[in-house]
């Protein structure tokens, strides 16, 4: 049995799920989030949790047992308190901007590169080098906060570019200079 798929999801004050065979929705302070989750599952609502079931012992059913509960839980999370990704900007003149809904930012092209966020996922900017993504579905906020590293990622030599906020880049050594 999947150590994870049988770990009940307990549900915070505010929040109300909906079970309709295979479509979970999940609604609460911050929005509201819907998924159809694989036929190999059933899940239940007991009290204030929900339990995520397998219908059988099958391969298929095993892999998408841990991965549904996952999926439900995320969802009671992101409308509960949100998800939140940031990335740090390093190198000389580099930096970003919010204008209107848009990031907009100077990496050292010959142009600015301009990222438009989907609904329901917030870029702010603090300090002109500190980007946060938040939002409630925590896929999207992944999606985006990736899309945005990969404008200029860190580069290993001089650590220049868009990392995740804590991310640890590895060094190179540079050339060995002439004797």
């Amino acid at each position: 049995m999947s150590r994870i798929g049988k770990r009940p999801i307990p549900l915070p004050q505010k929040v109300t799920v909906t079970i309709n065979g295979q479509h979970v929705a999940v609604k609460g302070p911050k929005g509201e989030l819907a998924r159809t989750l694989p036929a190999e599952v059933e899940v239940v609502q007991q009290d204030n949790t929900i339990l995520v079931n397998r219908r059988n012992d099958s391969r298929v059913a095993r892999q998408r047992h841990g991965l549904s509960r996952t999926l439900v839980s995320n969802m009671v999370e992101g409308v509960s308190q949100g998800f939140q990704r940031r990335l740090e900007i390093q190198g000389v003149g580099y930096r970003a901007q919010v204008q209107g809904r848009n990031l907009v930012l100077n990496v050292g092209y010959s142009h600015p590169v301009q990222i438009e966020p989907p609904d329901g996922v917030q870029l702010a900017v603090e300090n002109n080098t500190n980007v946060i993504v938040s939002g409630i579905n925590k896929e999207e906020v992944g999606n985006i906060a990736a899309q945005i590293r990969a404008v200029r990622p860190p580069e290993p030599y001089k650590g220049k570019g868009i990392r995740y906020a804590g991310e640890f880049v590895r060094r190179k050594a540079g050339k060995a200079g002439k004797k």
